[in-house]
């Protein structure tokens, strides 16, 4: 199944490619017009029936694989992504063009924006704080566009009210970010004493630097309770018996062994997530594995709950809410039976 997903992302790749060289020459030949559209975009998302970002995405792409035919060699080979040739066509010169497509090779859409930041770095925004309107509109089809187009703090000062605010994190120059979000009543008035208790340090009340600050301190926090890390670690204490117990440095060991992420090797690598990382025991602690840091590894949620599935064949592993602990189940006379009951857990 695998070879089979692999060859159908292939065979995807090329069609891919295909469509966006017919798109280039119906585009500069126009043949839209005669088939009733006034322009490709109308083309493409009445005749065609592409969704409106994709019909975009593939427009500019068509676009610029006119100017630049490597981006089509590129496509048809799953080197770069749609996104990242729209992300980049603006950019792109007969100079720099080789170059900037072979950076932006196997790079994800967050990789793309950086680079497109580099190329075009944007000055910093201005801090600011808006309250938001509270009634809900209806917006009208123009306005609808509007929010489709613009930017959220745009669309609330027309008066609509997305129906889904996100946050942003936007690149705008090389080391510069946007962060953009929306918060409620508390942590706005938590911002204001902040502000007011910071005026010796901040005077003007920069949201940057108090942000900073604010981050630091919880990332301090999360890091001590999660890894046990700290500016001066104890000598190690000797653990008596079988316990599940990992002491706080075998925790900073293997975290920093690991590199803060998922260590399990497949297929076609290791596995590059770094949330909701666990402490995974290579020999479980329910087959008598110590605490230590050569049985330990750091596994991603998803892998370690697999490794336990794998380890223990027929038996139902299931996650138990609230708590970073698998717990193992196996059908006998009695019923079903969980391997907490008998003794067992499964380490995370």
């Amino acid at each position: 199944m695998v070879a089979e997903v692999k060859r159908l992302a292939g065979c995807e790749a090329q069609a891919t490619a295909r469509l966006i060289a017919a798109l280039a020459e119906l585009d500069a030949r126009r043949l839209y017009l005669g088939q009733g559209c006034s322009s490709m975009f109308t083309y493409c998302t009445q005749v065609l029936h592409f969704a409106e970002h994709a019909a975009y995405n593939r427009i500019e792409a068509a676009r610029a694989a006119r100017r630049f035919p490597v981006i089509l060699t590129l496509l048809a080979g799953g080197r770069v992504h749609l996104s990242a040739v729209r992300l980049l066509a603006p950019h792109l010169t007969e100079e720099n063009h080789a170059d900037v497509l072979r950076e932006a090779t196997h790079k994800s859409k967050r990789e793309v924006e950086l680079i497109v930041a580099r190329l075009q770095p944007r000055p910093d925004v201005v801090p600011s704080i808006r309250k938001l309107p509270t009634a809900r509109t209806i917006p009208t089809a123009a306005e609808s566009q509007l929010l489709e187009s613009q930017p959220v703090a745009i669309a609330a000062a027309s008066g609509v009210v997305p129906s889904t605010p996100r946050a942003e994190v936007a690149p705008l120059a090389p080391g510069r970010y946007k962060v953009q979000f929306t918060v409620g009543p508390e942590a706005h008035e938590k911002l204001r004493r902040v502000q007011k208790l910071l005026r010796h340090r901040v005077p003007n009340g920069d949201l940057a630097t108090i942000f900073d600050r604010a981050l630091t301190v919880l990332l301090g926090d999360l890091e001590k309770k999660k890894i046990a890390a700290t500016a001066r670690p104890r000598a190690p204490v000797a653990t008596w018996g079988h316990s599940r117990h990992v002491p706080a440095t075998v925790r900073r060991t293997v975290w920093k062994r690991d590199d803060e992420r998922c260590r399990f090797v497949g297929a076609s690598g290791r596995c590059t997530e770094t949330g909701r990382l666990e402490f995974h025991h290579v020999v479980p602690y329910a087959s008598g594995g110590p605490a230590t840091a050569d049985n330990l590894e750091l596994r991603c949620a998803a892998h370690n709950r697999y490794e336990a599935e794998q380890f223990f064949g027929s038996m139902f592993v299931r996650e138990e809410s609230g708590m970073e602990t698998w717990s193992v189940s196996k059908p006998g006379p009695e019923g079903t039976k969980s391997i907490s009951e008998m003794g067992w857990r499964l380490s995370t």
